[in-house]
């Protein structure tokens, strides 16, 4: 159960994660004057379905037809094809925009609190706490003014989630996308944990889930109510002492304005560069592979992902992430760094070097470091 103080309902933190809502396709619509109701997808040239690119992201209209950041161009051309054959508008992204934008959006967050992490371009977490005296009604409040103050400073639609930990802020934050604001109090844990998807908690990949459902367990209640000893035969000991302390609030709080110098990378230089950015991508998957076996090596995890692409020219550029407690499970650094190199690599530019590195480096008080072991 919940353990919650009933005398003292503020000894608890009060977290709030913001999420931009199709934050570069925003940035774009507001740059070109598009209308947000015709698909826009940002990435590589679609060559009207003959492209061999990625998708970088792509707005909501898009969506609808299946597009997603990562995909091959063709497959998001074949789904919602351009001019002449259909609406949708390709583009290739202004970079720039994204991070003046970004700026701007950071500043606001900031100025309403004193302890503030950017955990990517797009997001962030604030801890609220002493802002608001520890009143759940004001942090309400003040999602609400900060949403209102991002969209009348910014034209941008961000997300809210409010919650007691990092894990129940961020799925609050995904609740009702876009402008959306959903607050976990508390007392309510166990309520919001209960029918919902394995899948839906940070973390929690496809393998673990596919694990879990062989069992017969499916959703996050499911496998709580099995019991930590039961569970931990099925999925191991750590991650079954993990799910408990997420669905009793008592995950990690921690939001930290300072991120760790230290950290493992790999990078690799391409004989001759590179225009073909599937091939790019397969690469930061090798190296994304031999950076958590040497964090698993070395008994650490990491909360920060990086990626570093240097052009021909040698113009250089590094994108990172934050997720929302230290992990050295490959698959969630595998999604991460995709993500990242699709939504950060320059779509018409040839690339001389690829680049991965784990930071914001933890030791686990066990040295049982597979947060969510998969078998090999």
């Amino acid at each position: 159960m919940v353990r919650v103080d009933e005398n003292n309902s503020t000894s608890n933190k009060i977290l709030i994660h913001c999420d931009l809502d199709a934050f570069f396709a925003a940035v774009e619509v507001l740059h070109h004057g598009f209308d947000d109701e015709i698909p826009l997808i940002i990435g590589s040239d679609p060559k009207q379905g003959r492209g061999r690119g990625i998708v970088s992201t792509c707005n909501y209209a898009a969506r609808v037809y299946g597009v997603r950041s990562a995909m091959p161009i063709s497959e998001a051309w074949r789904r919602c094809p351009g001019a002449p054959f259909g609406t949708a508008l390709y583009i290739s992204g202004t970079r720039g925009l994204y991070s003046r934008a970004s700026r701007k959006v950071m500043a606001i967050l900031k100025r309403s609190c004193s302890i503030f992490e950017k955990a990517s371009i797009d997001e962030a977490y604030l801890d609220v706490t002493s802002e608001v005296d520890g009143d759940w009604d004001r942090a309400l409040a003040l999602a609400r003014n900060l949403q209102s103050d991002i969209e009348n400073e910014l034209n941008l639609s961000a997300s809210f989630g409010i919650g007691p930990t990092r894990i129940l802020a961020k799925m609050g934050s995904e609740e009702r996308k876009p402008k959306g604001i959903f607050r976990i109090m508390p007392d309510e844990v166990q309520d919001f944990f209960s029918g919902r998807s394995i899948r839906e908690v940070p973390g929690i990949g496809p393998k673990r889930a596919t694990q879990l459902a062989e069992w017969g367990l499916t959703t996050v209640d499911e496998a709580y109510e099995l019991g930590e000893l039961a569970l931990a035969r099925i999925a191991g000991e750590r991650f079954s002492s993990w799910l408990k302390k997420v669905v009793e609030g008592e995950s990690s709080t921690e939001v930290s304005p300072i991120r760790s110098r230290k950290s493992i990378g790999k990078e690799h230089t391409f004989e001759i560069d590179q225009s073909d950015h599937e091939s790019v991508m397969h690469q930061l998957e090798i190296l994304v592979n031999l950076v958590m076996k040497r964090a698993q090596e070395l008994g650490v995890s990491g909360r920060l992902g990086e990626v570093k692409i240097r052009y021909t020219g040698f113009e250089t550029h590094t994108s990172g992430k934050s997720i929302t407690v230290a992990m050295d499970d490959e698959g969630v650094f595998l999604r991460l760094a995709r993500q990242l190199f699709a939504m950060n690599v320059d779509s018409s530019a040839s690339v001389r070097l690829i680049g991965f590195r784990l930071g914001q480096l933890e030791i686990p008080p066990s040295k049982q470091m597979m947060l969510f072991q998969e078998e090999e």
